[in-house]
């Protein structure tokens, strides 16, 4: 099974180029906008990201935190996808949740999940149902660099110095393609949720144009690569 995940990580290395070329188009317009202050808000975004720099790296790391967002993170994926989930434990060197089945997703959702940003999300808009938070959207996009930040952080900390279980069960080049292709989505579908100078039909438009477009030149390459290995070939 892992052989066959590495052949599909490898598939999907053009792919990950693909969603990158995307991304930053997507942030382009986002921040070139005047539709509800595109540089406001990502500013506001910027600065919730670089105070979470600060405080990861001046204060002491609110482990337990992270690691009951990574738990529930299991937990909510495994209920979507028709799991039973019981045996909630957190501690502050790790935790752990049952669910009755997996899958790559299940495993490797905390890793491109941003737990907290979308849990500000959620609280955000239940204020702004309440009480009309339309003058307050910056705050959004503060909390939302924030939560971002605090998950790409202890992603790159717990993967790079921990032994990861939910990796190695999926096999380390799969997860790490897996993991960078699904943030950068998120990150997409999240960008075209919120902010007002993007759609989910322009970015999916924009996304199948990166794909052609790296995929297309993948193929091209192996092509013109068969050609000069059969070339060399018959030469001896």
């Amino acid at each position: 099974m892992k052989l066959v995940k590495l052949f599909i990580a490898l598939l999907l290395l053009p792919a990950c180029v693909a969603v990158t070329l995307t991304g930053w188009s997507v942030a382009r317009t986002v921040l070139a906008s005047t539709v509800h202050g595109g540089k406001m808000i990502g500013g506001a975004f910027a600065a919730g990201y670089g105070l979470w720099l600060l405080v990861f790296t001046l204060l002491p790391r609110p482990t337990r935190t992270y690691v009951l967002g990574h738990e529930l993170t299991h937990a909510i994926w495994a209920l979507l996808m028709g799991a039973r989930v019981g045996g909630l434990r957190v501690g502050k060197t790790g935790g752990q949740v049952r669910t009755s089945k997996s899958n790559w997703a299940i495993t490797l959702a905390p890793y491109f999940f941003p737990f907290y940003a979308m849990l500000f999300i959620v609280l955000f808009f239940i204020a702004h149902m309440i009480w009309g938070l339309d003058r307050y959207f910056w705050v959004l996009f503060f909390l939302v660099g924030l939560g971002w930040s605090f998950h790409i952080t202890f992603t790159f900390v717990m993967l790079l110095t921990i032994s990861q279980p939910d990796v190695k069960s999926q096999g380390k080049i799969f997860s790490a393609v897996v993991i960078y292709a699904m943030n950068l989505l998120t990150m997409l579908v999240t960008t075209a949720a919120l902010a007002h100078s993007v759609t989910f039909f322009g970015v999916g438009k924009l996304l199948a144009n990166d794909l052609w477009t790296a995929y297309g030149w993948t193929l091209d390459k192996l092509w013109w690569l068969w050609h000069r290995l059969a070339a060399y070939a018959f030469r001896n």
